[in-house]
């Protein structure tokens, strides 16, 4: 998510960069159009260009409106996105604490459960929990038998389970 997040932050910016030059741009064809009136005075029905160039000022002007609200909604709907993302990020990770709690796993099982559904290797979290990986592995063992499962896939999948589950949050009896 930071990853996109970045993505569409680098775009807001390079829209609001670009509508900042159009906006100078406007105000000097806007500032020549007045000056232009000024000069010709009662014979600006017979300049042409004058009109063209009127015309070509205000769909500037209106180009740069449309991408302002343009900027807007996208702006709104990346908030609205990151506020959706950590909502699930936090429903996800409730589920699983309270599927944690139903196999009883002590705080150091959760803990290394948690790395196990993040996809970390025993190494690795025993590396991120500063202990052997001989303890990980007593604590994945105890993780599987409290858990009904065999292995790092069967957790994976009762806690798939519980999350895809809408009403009963409750994992799965083995077969």
């Amino acid at each position: 998510m930071a990853f996109s997040s970045r993505i569409s932050r680098r775009k807001a910016a390079g829209l609001l960069i670009l509508m900042t030059a159009q906006v100078f741009c406007a105000v000097f064809f806007v500032t020549d159009v007045i000056s232009d009136y000024q000069e010709v005075g009662v014979d600006a029905v017979a300049h042409t260009h004058l009109y063209i160039e009127t015309l070509a000022t205000l769909s500037l002007v209106l180009a740069i409106l449309f991408e302002g609200n343009v900027l807007a909604k996208m702006l709104r709907r990346q908030a609205h996105l990151e506020a959706s993302l950590n909502n699930a990020r936090a429903a996800v990770q409730d589920i699983m604490d309270e599927q944690f709690e139903q196999w009883g796993l002590t705080p150091s099982e959760q803990d290394i459960a948690t790395f196990l559904v993040k996809g970390f290797s025993t190494a690795e979290i025993a590396e991120l929990r500063g202990s052997a990986e001989g303890t990980v592995k007593t604590h994945l063992n105890s993780i599987y038998r409290k858990s009904g499962s065999r292995n790092r896939t069967e957790v994976l999948s009762l806690l798939l389970d519980c999350i895809m589950v809408t009403g009963d949050k409750s994992a799965p009896t083995q077969a």
